[in-house]
């Protein structure tokens, strides 16, 4: 498995043997090469990434995990990813070999980042993009174990209050938005059923039944690379039905009639998520009340469900949360006036009894 010049185009080329993924004996050839040293050093690192060897440096094992992930994950997720590793992670591991580092490099790795101020969701979010990596290489590659697991996290999954609207603040908010019909359907939408952004700008007519007044989420819009991108929801439970009041049912009808020319298949919010983000703010300043995120409409529905008395198993399927412990972790904070409530309820159930 010697380099050898090409005489047809000058450059070197290597032969050599591996074993692929189906464990079968195969011989290839790469060529076009500048040099015998390039040649031979990029065979070594062929084979130690092929053959799931860890003293490969962690830079080359990231390209073995970006060429899975991108096939499995959506664009934006995975450029999500891709940014965060490329910022925030490789810089620091990259000439490390995998096998070596150990949970006292993690953690000071951990402290580099600590120091520079970012938030506490930041961090974690960092943080779990290296745990990940790790889970990857234990599972598929049978690296011994993932050192993220003894050096411990960094940050919290949701750090201080979680902001939201009352029903109160999103009526005065939306008052100032009508001006743009656009802009109070959008929030209206959002408001009363708890859909992800994402969800709200793939809407097309096709999805509203007007007649059993619900709402068909299938799908997921964004906006990469100054490309319109339709993808499937976030996970396989967000695909759902999601009943409406009437009252939003009417005002949907109203407002789909409104646009001259609008096909089933047509987008109903033709905008992007930037244009939202404006629209929201411009609100608020108008309309005086609290700054939220514009996902935090998505928590001001569950919140107006909570306090209506709707259960966590509800509220979940309404959401289109994977599974309910998301909904129960994400949400626990505002059901302690619940507990209040049962016990209560508890102590009159008593005395009836007596």
């Amino acid at each position: 498995m010697k380099a050898q010049k090409d005489t047809a185009t000058g450059k070197w080329k290597i032969q050599y043997y591996f074993t692929d993924w189906q464990g079968k004996r195969k011989k290839s050839t790469k060529r076009g090469f500048n040099t015998k040293h390039e040649a031979e050093e990029w065979l070594s690192k062929f084979l130690l990434v092929n053959q799931g060897d860890f003293n490969m440096k962690f830079e080359d094992f990231l390209k073995l995990y970006y060429s899975d992930m991108k096939n499995r994950l959506r664009e934006n997720t995975f450029r999500t990813k891709n940014y965060i590793i490329d910022i925030k992670i490789l810089p620091y591991f990259k000439n490390f070999q995998m096998a070596k580092i150990k949970p006292a490099d993690i953690r000071i790795w951990q402290d580099k980042l600590i120091q520079k101020g970012y938030s506490a969701t930041y961090l974690k979010t960092i943080n779990n993009q290296l745990n990940a990596i790790f889970n990857y290489a234990v599972k598929y590659y049978d690296l011994k174990s993932n050192p993220c697991s003894k050096a411990g996290s960094m940050g919290k999954s949701n750090a201080g209050e979680m902001k939201f609207w009352t029903k109160q603040e999103f009526m005065k908010f939306v008052d100032y938005v009508m001006d743009k019909r656009h802009s109070y359907m959008a929030f209206m939408t959002l408001y009363w059923t708890g859909m992800r952004i994402g969800e709200l700008l793939a809407l097309t007519p096709k999805d509203i039944n007007f007649e059993k007044r619900t709402i068909s989420i299938s799908k997921s819009y964004q906006r990469i690379n100054r490309r319109d991108v339709i993808t499937p929801p976030k996970t396989p439970r967000s695909k759902r039905i999601i009943s409406i009041p009437k009252f939003l049912a009417l005002d949907l009808k109203d407002y789909i009639e409104s646009i001259y020319g609008i096909e089933e298949n047509d987008r109903l919010f033709p905008v992007t998520k930037y244009f939202m983000e404006h629209e929201m703010q411009r609100g608020i300043k108008a309309s005086g009340v609290k700054r939220i995120r514009l996902h935090d409409l998505r928590h001001s529905h569950a919140s107006l469900l909570i306090e209506m008395g709707f259960t966590p198993l509800a509220i979940a399927e309404r959401l289109g949360h994977e599974r309910i412990e998301t909904t129960l972790n994400t949400y626990a904070h505002l059901y302690p006036n619940k507990q209040v409530q049962m016990a209560d309820r508890l102590e009159n159930e008593y005395k009836e009894g007596l």
